[in-house]
């Protein structure tokens, strides 16, 4: 067994322990290659770096850790099954699942989503890959950065959806400054919706699965098109659990293929979804060119995009994600005409995406998940706001 521990550490200067990181990973590559990576951050450090889910919930009382990076192939006990335990022992663990890109470990990535799990991110299969790991590099950091900065704040109970030139709620000390200032909102465009966009990134397959379970009379009457910031397999895997949730089809785009009512297209990964005008209609324009906001598929490709097609006619919704994709099309897409919808702070796993969107003032509401498939069915129905 290899096995690294590390004693609690005192508060840094700034009064913030460092965040606790267990590393879990039968590889001892993968498992020196990030915990350096760790190391390296001055808010961060390794609490324990182990070969196997065995010893991880052995150690997780003893060791402490806020967040643990958890493989999901592992001899003695595996990642899946490791999950639940170390939840039990420590309930408000953020647990973030690594595994290559199969078919079989995109399911259990999913599966692991719903038992409790924050995250999942995609590792190298090959050290020709770890040698140019930069876009894992960040996204891991980024993911354990966000994720426990969120899970360190006070609670903030959802507030009630803000109409224009409504009054901020009133919140207790400690939760407002745990929380943005209420963004100014737009007045929704006089235009009917012709289209209906969507944006997501980390938290993003739970919320899309929860939204398009709810917008079934939208998807009946407009064609919806969704960027998820996620890797190929994984998209195959979520356009299959979100045909369930929505009872209509949904798959990854094709390229050239017709944009119809009645269909839920989701970007591929690993390429960027756009669509352009053909005729009367749309079709789906797919792009494999450089990473956008460091991600492929992005969404501010697809939002531009959309405009040259319906103008005024857009209506997008940014949900949890972190970094601001989706901020630049957005405001694109108010300039030509439409409207934008942004999931709240207290709902998002992480209030980047939809944050930047707010506080750049392009919204026209900021809704906490569980309205937002109410609110797109009115307007789409003709509501007016």
């Amino acid at each position: 067994m290899s096995t690294a521990l590390a004693s609690p550490a005192a508060a840094d200067s700034g009064g913030q322990e460092p965040l606790r990181v267990m590393v879990v990973d039968d590889s001892v590559v993968i498992r020196g290659l990030i915990s350096r990576w760790i190391e390296a951050e001055p808010d961060m450090m390794v609490a324990a770096s182990l070969r196997t889910g065995l010893d991880a919930v052995s150690q997780v009382e003893r060791t402490n850790p806020d967040v643990v990076i958890l493989d999901i192939e592992m001899p003695d006990l595996d990642g899946i099954s490791a999950l639940p335990q170390l939840l039990a022992r420590k309930p408000n663990l953020i647990v973030i699942m690594a595994s290559t890109l199969t078919r079989r470990n995109a399911e259990i990535s999913f599966k692991a989503l719903s038992l409790g799990a924050a995250d999942y991110i995609p590792k190298p299969e090959s050290t020709r890959e770890i040698a140019a790991a930069d876009i894992f590099k960040h996204d891991l950091i980024q993911k354990i950065r966000l994720l426990a900065a969120k899970r360190r704040r006070p609670a903030v109970a959802a507030s009630p959806p803000l109409a224009p030139r409504e009054q901020e709620p009133r919140l207790t000390q400690a939760a407002a400054a745990s929380v943005h200032p209420a963004p100014a909102l737009r007045s929704f465009s006089s235009q009917p919706p012709r289209v209906l966009l969507i944006g997501s990134s980390t938290g993003g397959p739970q919320a899309l699965i929860t939204l398009v379970a709810g917008i079934g009379p939208v998807i009946d009457t407009v064609p919806v098109l969704i960027t998820q910031h996620m890797p190929p397999t994984f998209t195959t895997i979520l356009a299959e659990h979100l045909a369930r949730a929505a009872g209509r089809p949904a798959r990854e785009g094709v390229d050239e293929e017709t944009v119809k009512p009645g269909h839920v297209y989701l970007a591929p990964g690993g390429r960027h979804m756009r669509v352009a005008r053909k005729g009367a209609g749309a079709v789906i324009a797919l792009d494999d060119g450089q990473p956008v906001n460091f991600c492929k598929p992005a969404v501010d490709p697809l939002f531009t995009s959309a405009i040259d097609v319906w103008q005024g006619g857009v209506l997008a919704v940014i949900l949890t994600g972190m970094g601001s994709d989706g901020m630049r099309g957005g405001k694109q897409i108010v300039a030509a005409g439409g409207s934008v919808i942004a999931q709240d702070e207290a709902s998002s796993v992480v209030w980047g995406m939809p944050g930047a969107a707010a506080q750049a003032g392009i919204c026209a509401a900021v809704l906490p998940l569980q309205q937002i498939a109410p609110k797109l069915v009115r307007l789409f129905a003709g509501g007016h706001s």
